[in-house]
């Protein structure tokens, strides 16, 4: 099971959506992190064919997607960010019409939803129409539908957008249990979607991938680079202003501030051991050149 990005933009009009990514990927999680407007979605859509691309190419196995994108269809589950529902069906109903859409045979079409409310624990609400559903209910059944054809490339983009933390845990456990013998690639702005399932990143920015790395590699390359600092709220505003800051706490008439910098922000500050969303925050908003506040 191959995956290979060559050199592929996107350009719509002077605006380059896409730069020259390359990247080669095999089974397992991986995730495709970046800040809104990226270009990872569109680099998803480019993957799942239903974009052409503007340059470079794409081959799952051997094909090549842009020629013969039904190919890598049949085996394909996606679910796009703006997932939608027909609020009248219930859960149930709406599977089978989507298992009727990707052409399953009516023998095999219900044994597979069942298995698949099963799988994404909605079988005791199969009957409920989709209306009365949570938003995390909701993207349980597009996670299921995007598994009807029991696909070899899953990739899901933004799926915990909008959900609160109780169904951001769940949809994430849901993922991590899916990843034998198929590539699932989660594309998300939300760093912590990715850290407990992900064997591998890919950071974008800009429309160009910053980073191929693990998230063990992404956290060693800010060592060094994280620092702590309790201040007055004054000087607080001018380090935010300065550095890119992960985390902040305010104690009434003092701050304390978690930063990012490859040089120490001020003598006072204390240096830290980095996490994930430390090293993420380094890769795509630090500044050329540091500012230092005495």
């Amino acid at each position: 099971m191959s995956l290979i990005v060559r050199g592929v933009g996107k350009q719509y009009g002077t605006r380059r959506a896409v730069r020259d990514v390359s990247f080669e990927l095999d089974a397992g999680m991986v995730g495709l992190v970046g800040p809104n407007g990226a270009g990872k979605t569109t680099l998803m859509r480019m993957v799942a064919s239903l974009l052409p691309v503007s340059t470079g190419s794409i081959q799952w196995n051997g094909i090549d997607v842009g020629r013969h994108g039904s190919q890598l269809r049949e085996v394909l589950g996606y679910l796009p960010q703006d997932f939608g529902v027909y609020p009248e069906l219930s859960a149930r109903r709406f599977l089978l019409y989507m298992a009727a859409m990707k052409r399953l045979p009516n023998d095999r079409a219900g044994r597979r939803v069942d298995e698949l409310l099963e799988l994404v624990n909605l079988t005791p609400d199969a009957g409920r129409k989709l209306r009365t559903f949570s938003g995390g209910m909701k993207q349980r059944v597009g996670i299921a539908q995007a598994l009807l054809n029991d696909p070899e490339i899953l990739i899901v983009d933004e799926p915990t957008a909008g959900l609160d933390p109780e169904e951001r845990v769940r949809f994430r456990t849901l993922l991590s249990t899916l990843t034998d013998a198929r590539l699932i690639i989660l594309s998300t702005h939300i760093i912590g979607d990715v850290e407990a399932v992900a064997s591998r990143l890919l950071v974008m920015k800009d429309g160009q991938v910053l980073a191929d790395t693990t998230p063990e590699g992404l956290v060693r390359s800010a060592v060094g680079r994280v620092w702590t600092m309790t201040c007055d709220p004054q000087t607080a505003t001018r380090l935010q202003a300065g550095f890119p800051v992960s985390a902040l706490v305010s104690h009434g008439s003092s701050v304390t501030l978690r930063m990012v910098a490859v040089e120490r922000p001020s003598p006072s500050a204390a240096a830290a051991e980095p996490n994930l969303e430390d090293a993420y925050l380094l890769a795509v908003q630090m500044k050329s050149a540091p500012v230092h506040i005495h």
